[in-house]
């Protein structure tokens, strides 16, 4: 773990609000010289505090009006290895994220889908044909408040 100070902190904050930014702009956001904002955005970047930027898509504007979270418990009877099941279901475009978790469930899926007909297509057809698929349980998504990780 890295110590931060008041500096860093505001860096990160900036680049949450708009990882696209330079070092210039962010320098200028935070009161640091274009140098000095570099060097400690490297610092971040090594420490792998910073792992990445990533541009953020619309799914609404490209047609995906429906989420949905998926609950799947993997059957008992012939236990299919999760490499199996992971391998299967990252194969499906609509799957966004995958998440092996504990409790009721063995996996979290983010689904997306154009409407509520094209989600049950891809759940009728994709996963409920997945190796060692059990239980499913949906949870249709109404609302999103993203929030950014504080620092």
């Amino acid at each position: 773990m890295i110590d931060l100070d008041d500096t860093d902190r505001a860096i990160l904050r900036t680049l949450q609000k708009d990882g696209a930014l330079n070092a210039a702009a962010v320098a200028k956001a935070v009161g640091l010289s274009q140098p000095a904002c570099w060097r400690r955005i490297r610092k971040l970047e090594d420490a792998r505090v910073i792992t990445g930027r990533a541009v953020q898509l619309n799914k609404d504007a490209l047609g995906f009006g429906v989420t949905v979270f998926l609950g799947v418990k993997l059957a008992t009877k012939g236990r299919v290895s999760l490499e199996d099941f992971e391998r299967a279901v990252i194969a499906i475009p609509e799957v966004q994220v995958v998440q092996h978790v504990l409790g009721l469930y063995d996996y979290r899926l983010k689904v997306v889908a154009r409407d509520i007909a094209d989600f049950e297509r891809v759940l009728r057809r994709r996963v409920m044909t997945l190796p060692g698929v059990g239980n499913v349980e949906a949870n249709v998504l109404l609302s999103e408040e993203k929030r950014p990780i504080r620092v």
